[in-house]
């Protein structure tokens, strides 16, 4: 049980495989987790679900608790329904108003990019950091921009959307680009996403790997796969030398498969400075401290204290 006056947080990540919760400590701990398997193509099934791990939890503490919710997509400023989902049965639907009518209380709903980045913001990588950016580069791109402790959201918002904007100075094998699911062509997350990575090795090597193998075979010095590591690098400094000119972060927190990947940490930053407009760039490039646990983790966080 824990104390009365205390704010306990609790935390819903609602991914497409696998929804998970826990509950924050005030110290940021994480003190319960479950998990449950998302009702894949259910709306009322994914209800349900959030429903049962909200109260779980609050049992097993015996506190009644604030709820946030990390979703793949956004509230729309517009209907106040789901927009840009790719768990695609949340599209359209007002998950806000019907989990604050099963949960008996008003609740807080962001887009799990942003959930990481405020993780990491307020007791992570980037914890006391005056602008932080933080970034998602896994089957997608995303990212979430967190200025003076507060998500900045945007008017429609996208805020932190880079993946779908173009890749910057591109060099003339990299025009036009592949097509992106958005309906434009050349989006950075075509290039820089994990299955984008592989698909431009296979383009580029007739070789059909995926970015784990490829990243492995770089490192034991194989040809092919260090010419594309490098191509590779060279546009992950390119695309994030734009947020640097826009926002002059303090720093770039990186997530999702490819932030394992540890020479980017030391590669990216000595490629960048040629794109940054500035005679000395001290954006720090970082890896996540909380890692997988960044969504429930920030989506508790988006109460505060």
């Amino acid at each position: 049980m824990t104390g009365g006056n205390e704010p306990y947080r609790i935390g819903v990540d609602l991914g497409g495989t696998k929804i998970e919760a826990a509950v924050l400590a005030p110290s940021g701990q994480i003190v319960r987790r479950h998990r449950e398997l998302t009702q894949q193509g259910s709306y009322d099934g994914t209800l349900a679900v959030v429903e049962k791990l909200v109260q779980v939890l609050e049992n097993e503490i015996s506190q009644h608790c604030s709820v946030g919710i990390a979703i793949p997509g956004v509230i729309s400023m517009v209907t106040g329904r789901v927009k840009n989902s790719n768990s695609t049965w949340l599209i359209d639907m007002p998950l806000n108003r019907d989990l604050e009518s099963l949960l008996g209380r008003q609740i807080r709903i962001a887009n799990d990019t942003n959930c990481f980045a405020l993780s990491e913001a307020t007791d992570g990588a980037a914890a006391n950091a005056e602008v932080m950016f933080g970034v998602i580069i896994g089957t997608g791109v995303g990212g979430g921009c967190v200025v003076r402790g507060e998500l900045l959201h945007g008017i429609n918002s996208i805020a932190g959307e880079w993946g779908h904007n173009s890749l910057p100075w591109p060099r003339e094998d990299e025009l036009p680009g592949t097509s992106c699911y958005c309906g434009q062509t050349g989006c950075i997350e075509t290039f820089l996403s994990g299955t984008g990575f592989a698909q431009h090795h296979v383009l580029r090597t007739d070789e059909h790997l995926d970015a784990p193998s490829i990243v492995a075979l770089a490192e034991t010095g194989e040809k092919d796969a260090t010419t594309s590591m490098e191509l590779y690098e060279d546009q992950l400094a390119r695309a994030l030398a734009t947020l640097i000119n826009m926002l002059d972060p303090n720093v770039i927190v990186l997530g999702g498969g490819m932030s394992n990947v540890e020479r980017l940490y030391d590669r990216v930053p000595k490629l960048w400075h040629q794109w940054v407009f500035t005679d000395r760039v001290d954006t720090k490039l970082v890896p996540p401290m909380h890692g997988d646990s960044s969504g429930v983790r920030g989506a508790a966080w988006l109460w505060p204290a």
